[in-house]
């Protein structure tokens, strides 16, 4: 690192202090004295387009693991911003660390208001993405590290959330700031109190089906570190889809992942439980179903949360609402908990349950000639190491199989982002997810039509030569809007594949148009020693997954649609196909309707 000559130099010394080791960026004039500075300070990764590597950079932070290993974005003026606005809002309501560096014209070209446009590519970039960021600050000269790295470390606590800086050009090639003491202030998370923890062991002690809901505010570390205790204590956990990776699904404490497209076994044990300790999750609609009110029917909730605004949403309601920090609250709880005999039934209910509703539902349909999407992905975890990274797309069928079907063993992660279910965000995440795990095999399952949205970035994969192993679910199209359109509309085609007008490339020469090696599983036999061995090769490989375009996709939460043109859902255990009646009275006993 070189001493700063001027104030990018100096900028981006405060950032590689805060434990920034990366830069994803699409060069451009505006940003010129920035990209300048971080060439010689950060291993710098240039992208094709500015989506990509904003959601690039929030999976390299998300699946690093480190403090001290995270990559921000830098864009230029105008489209360099407006192109990473889906990723801004997606880390924004997935609460997601994402810092965005952008270029703006000199500060004597700013329009301020007065027009709408002075200088070339201007656009008041803290305007557009104010509303979906922790924090934003347009800066036109100079500022001093106190204040960059204070709003900077908003995005990391309590809550995380994307942080914008914009940096005029004449502001970036300006001398230094004049060298000074950073006056930083620790943040201080709300802890759980006594009085709050002695009435959540009340509940406890009262409690005969208790069960914990981890979401991604608990980190691996802290759930693995207390694993012995968690143990002796015996209650059950579910995991939440961004919490889906904190125990292997062999743990013994392990029940599932529900949700509204979860797992049905997961959804039936966390029905019928009464009392279910929400931890580090917003409980939202996705988590808690559309028919919320039907959400823990005959149990209390406990919901402990950093953001009170979710405690007091008011869907669902909550017996106890804790503002507190969810790693503090998991530790304090283990510590004074008490095991329960009665607990050890509930538990064996919960193995029955497990066992006798498979993740590939009996009554989904695949032609002869496609493969099992189920069976495919419930094997995919075992033939890898215990190291790999999962990043499923973030919408549609091939995302919802693999949150359904994916076991995880070992220290297998899974990054995702769906709270904005935007299509195209899995090469893009799996590039920021190889880049942050350079010794693991990065395993991107992704869906022909979401891929075609971002599919420039095979460029960025080829010229970094990542261990990126591309799962393509080929089914013509739009898989999930094919089905809507035919549950709900009677199939009246349109924009859903070729058939309707949507364009798609033919696989084997895109991706040997890239120098990536390129095999179709064959559906007689989905892992062929061809296949294993294109899994676990250096380098990348593009593997075409033929899925029948009349797949179904079981189970799932059925709606429909009311006389008013409203939709009314079933709740999570009331999953389609329904259970026969036996099934229904022996796995659903705690629940008087099923």
């Amino acid at each position: 690192m070189t001493d700063a000559a001027k104030y990018s130099d100096q900028f981006v010394d405060w950032l590689v202090e805060e434990g920034y080791t990366h830069c994803f960026f699409v060069a451009g004039g505006n940003i010129m004295h920035l990209l300048d500075s971080v060439r010689t300070r950060m291993e710098c990764v240039p992208f094709v387009n500015e989506i990509g590597a904003a959601i690039a950079a929030e999976y390299f932070t998300a699946s690093s693991g480190s403090k001290n290993k995270k990559a921000f974005v830098l864009v230029t003026a105008g489209p360099g911003l407006t192109n990473t606005v889906t990723a801004i809002a997606s880390a924004w309501v997935e609460s997601r660390e994402l810092l965005i560096v952008g270029g703006q014209v000199k500060s004597s070209d700013l329009s301020r208001g007065l027009v709408r446009q002075r200088g070339i590519q201007e656009i008041d970039g803290v305007t557009l993405v104010d509303s979906i960021c922790k924090a934003t600050l347009q800066i036109d000269k100079p500022v001093s590290k106190e204040l960059i790295i204070s709003l900077i470390r908003l995005g990391s606590t309590p809550r995380k959330g994307p942080v914008f800086l914009e940096l005029c050009l004449d502001a970036q090639a300006a001398a230094p700031f004049e060298t000074e003491t950073a006056q930083l202030k620790d943040t201080v998370l709300p802890l759980v109190t006594d009085q709050e923890l002695d009435r959540v062991l009340e509940l406890l002690s009262q409690s005969q089906r208790p069960a914990f809901l981890l979401g991604g505010g608990v980190s691996r570390e802290e759930v693995r570190s207390l694993d012995s205790k968690l143990q002796e204590l015996g209650i059950p956990i579910l995991l939440t889809w961004n919490g889906a990776d904190l125990l292997p699904a062999n743990n013994p404490l392990y029940a599932g992942r529900p949700n509204t497209w979860g797992q049905r076994s997961a959804n039936i044990i966390q029905q019928q439980a009464d009392l279910l300790i929400a931890i580090g999750t917003r409980l939202g609609i996705q988590q808690t179903g559309f028919a919320w009110e039907q959400f823990l029917p005959v149990g209390k909730l406990i919901h402990v949360d950093i953001d009170d605004s979710e405690l007091t949403k008011g869907h669902p309601e909550s017996e106890l609402a804790i503002q507190a920090d969810a790693n503090h609250f998991l530790t304090a709880l283990t510590q004074k908990a008490v095991s329960q005999p009665e607990w050890q039934v509930w538990n064996d209910f919960i193995d029955v349950v497990r066992e006798r509703v498979p993740l590939n539902d009996p009554q989904n349909v695949t032609g002869n000639e496609y493969v099992k999407p189920y069976e495919m992905l419930m094997e995919l975890s075992n033939i890898l190491n215990e190291d790999d990274v999962f990043v499923p797309s973030s919408s549609g069928s091939a995302f919802t199989v693999a949150m359904q079907s994916l076991q995880l063993h070992g220290n297998q992660k899974i990054v995702t982002n769906k709270g904005m279910a935007s299509m195209g965000y899995g090469l893009s995440g799996a590039i920021g997810a190889s880049l942050a795990n350079k010794d693991s095999k990065t395993i991107l399952i992704e869906g022909d039509g979401s891929f075609a949205q971002n599919l420039q970035e095979l460029g960025t994969v080829a010229s970094q030569n990542l261990k990126v192993k591309i799962l393509l679910f080929a089914n013509d199209g739009y898989a999930s809007i094919r089905m809507t359109q035919r549950n709900y509309f009677n199939g009246a085609w349109i924009g859903c594949d070729s058939s309707t007008g949507l364009g798609l490339p033919d696989w084997n020469e895109l991706a040997n148009s890239f120098g990536i090696p390129y095999l179709r599983m064959n559906p007689n036999e989905t892992f062929s020693a061809e296949i294993k061995n294109a899994l676990n090769s250096e380098g990348p490989s593009f593997i075409e997954v033929p899925i029948d375009p009349e797949q179904t996709f079981f189970p799932k939460i059925m709606s429909s649609v009311q006389p008013d043109g409203s939709m009314s859902s079933n709740p999570l255990h009331l999953m389609h196909p329904q259970l026969s009646d036996t099934d229904a009275r022996s796995l659903m006993k705690f629940i008087e309707t099923y």
